[in-house]
């Protein structure tokens, strides 16, 4: 069985190939909100652990230190492969290609864990009732996703300075599509998870301040590659349009830059649920 298509060539092409080609930078901006998670999902030392979207492997790594047997799942061959290297004897974890939302899971698992990687499902309440199988009967879920991207500064900012060189959109998008931010919505993801059958679910807000780069130009780079401006930019089509856009989001980004780095603030859901 196959679902999520578009998403799955997504993260197997060009895009794929480049997140894990910078998941090491990635993987420190969002070090803060991980780290965080983690300490919150509760006690993980000897239990059977999926995790969810881990791409490269950096939360896979990161719960099997404290203990856990992990399993890391995720639809992007080219993020797997950097994952794969990381692997050595001593460590309990093990990597598979796999769609989250339509793989035959055995039922012994007693954690679900994903860091921003359960936003893109075409059908969220069949995925997560999928996710479910995957638990034993007293086995929960934690997970990380965006709010919405107004309380998210290290996103909206450049977005917003590029926003007057986008060519005017036909209709407005939807917001619950698969993306990052489809379960910006509280309620929305409290439905989602009652409807696909866990119960407890509690959805409680987690902020922290990321290091978007060193300067300011490794933070353009890296917004430009796999932040958020890289599909915004990709919209452009003049070089002259594109070179101005760039420039309006190097204006409104030096603001934020100090000894420390280039540092915004992130918001997100830290959602946690029972089977």
């Amino acid at each position: 069985m196959t679902a999520n298509e578009e998403q799955i060539e997504f993260w197997n092409g060009k895009a794929g190939e480049v997140w894990a080609d910078a998941h090491t930078q990635l993987d420190l901006m969002l070090a803060p909100l991980s780290d965080t998670a983690l300490d919150l999902a509760g006690p993980v030392a000897g239990l059977r652990v999926l995790d969810v979207g881990g791409g490269c492997g950096a939360t896979t790594f990161a719960i099997a230190e404290r203990g856990a047997s992990v399993w890391g799942i995720d639809i992007s061959a080219p993020m797997l492969q950097q994952a794969a290297k990381r692997v050595t004897d001593e460590q309990d974890v093990r990597f598979s290609e796999a769609d989250a939302a339509v793989h035959s899971f055995s039922g012994d698992h007693e954690l679900v864990f994903s860091r921003f990687g359960v936003m893109f499902f075409d059908d969220p309440v069949a995925a997560f009732a999928n996710l479910r199988t995957a638990l034993s009967p007293q086995g929960r879920l934690t997970f990380l996703c965006w709010q919405a991207p107004q309380l998210n500064p290290w996103i909206s900012v450049p977005a917003g300075a590029v926003q007057p060189f986008l060519p005017v959109p036909s209709s407005a998008p939807d917001p619950r599509a698969p993306g990052p931010f489809a379960f910006s919505e509280r309620d929305y993801v409290v439905e989602v998870l009652s409807s696909a059958g866990f119960n407890n679910v509690a959805c409680e807000p987690l902020t922290a301040t990321l290091t978007v780069g060193r300067t300011l130009d490794d933070a353009l780079e890296f917004q430009t590659r796999i932040g958020p401006l890289s599909r915004v930019l990709a919209e452009i089509e003049e070089d002259a349009v594109r070179v101005s856009a760039m420039d309006a989001a190097r204006t409104a980004l030096e603001g934020y830059l100090s000894a420390e780095g280039l540092r915004l603030d992130a918001a997100c859901w830290l959602v946690k649920a029972d089977r």
